[in-house]
């Protein structure tokens, strides 16, 4: 699936490769064992998808604009086969596999916080049905969308738990698939870290409203729960104060930045997208605090209506898509409005400054 102005031949994986690097450097024999195997495969996946956007697929026809959810779960049977066999879909009760129950539970939640508060249909806005796959290959250390469905390791036991254990991992891989429809922006650099970011964002408003909590109630964490107990640390990256997510021997330390004072220049990681999207997170974050209330209402309405603005490229810097999202509250909500000021203040709060 590619509807996008620009599509990357890529997988848009959970866990950064730093991370997986800081394992085999200082895990136990076990845990780089694990972490090794996890990077070839992605490395061959990557290689896939980039083969396979050689040769597209034409995309399946358009359900007519129907809402109406079409979830279907595989379990890949710790195989390394996509997508596997078909474990529950659309309408069946419950199994017995938690994990299936969580990625069918995710992929529902997902498509709940779309359709309920921006009326989008589907990753597609044209009902496409959500596909997911668990149980991949032995001990593998990730989560990933592929371009056409998700896909959940089993985490090693010891350092990750399972990764459908995290509802708002499910919302960051499928709003991946929102960002390649609606721009797709290039996957490095300042517009990978805004993709990465917009995953961020739509993954926690997923999990806020799955919970019903407001802004001031939500933790701001992303991945609470893939830790096991033997790591030091809370998540996989904190919006509200990144750089404090985790500080773990085995790991390392949260290398995010929250100021553009501190942005990390590297070829790692496609030019830092894992890095550099604590930036832009904490500017959501502190938009969608300053506003109040429910996160997706005013702030998560702004920032939908940015990705989908018309100005938006797929290779926009953090800059530009902070002007959007301010020129996008004014639109949503008028010219010095409360909404449009609290927007500019964020961006000027991690040291990007927009004229109202």
């Amino acid at each position: 699936m590619c509807m996008s102005r620009s599509c990357p031949p890529s997988i848009f994986c959970i866990i950064p490769p730093y991370m997986l690097r800081g394992i085999v450097e200082h895990g136990s024999a076990q845990q780089r064992t694990a972490a090794i195997e996890t990077i070839l495969a992605d490395q061959t996946l990557r290689q896939m998808r980039t083969e396979a956007a050689a040769h597209p697929v034409p995309p399946a026809p358009a359900l007519g604009g129907e809402a109406e959810k079409r979830r279907s779960v595989y379990s890949a049977n710790n195989q390394q086969t996509l997508p596997g066999v078909l474990a529950r879909e659309e309408g069946s009760e419950p199994v017995s596999d938690v994990s299936v129950n969580e990625a069918y539970d995710g992929l529902g939640a997902t498509y709940d916080l779309f359709w309920d508060q921006f009326s989008r249909n589907s990753i597609d806005d044209e009902g496409q049905p959500l596909s997911a796959t668990v149980h991949f290959g032995r001990g593998y250390n990730n989560a990933f969308w592929n371009g056409e469905q998700m896909v959940f390791g089993d985490g090693d036991g010891k350092i990750f738990n399972r990764f459908t254990i995290a509802i708002d991992v499910i919302g960051h891989e499928l709003a991946h698939g929102v960002t390649q429809d609606e721009v797709g922006l290039r996957y490095s650099l300042q517009p990978g870290a805004l993709n990465e970011s917009l995953s961020d964002v739509f993954g926690s408003l997923v999990k806020q409203y799955h919970l019903g909590q407001t802004a001031e109630q939500a933790d701001w964490l992303i991945g609470a729960g893939l830790f096991t107990d033997q790591v030091q640390g809370a998540a996989l990256r904190s919006m509200k104060a990144p750089g404090t997510a985790y500080d773990d021997p085995v790991l390392g330390k949260d290398p995010q930045p929250a100021h553009m004072d501190n942005f990390v220049r590297t070829f790692e990681d496609n030019g830092g997208v894992h890095i550099n999207s604590g930036i832009p997170n904490r500017a959501f974050y502190l938009a969608a605090v300053a506003l109040g209330g429910n996160a997706w209402e005013k702030a998560g309405h702004i920032w939908y209506e940015t990705l989908r603005d018309s100005q938006l490229r797929a290779n926009t810097g953090f800059l530009r898509f902070a002007g959007l999202t301010v020129r996008n509250a004014r639109r949503l909500f008028g010219q010095g409005s409360d909404e449009q000021r609290a927007v500019a203040s964020a961006w000027a709060q991690v040291g990007l400054r927009v004229a109202l």
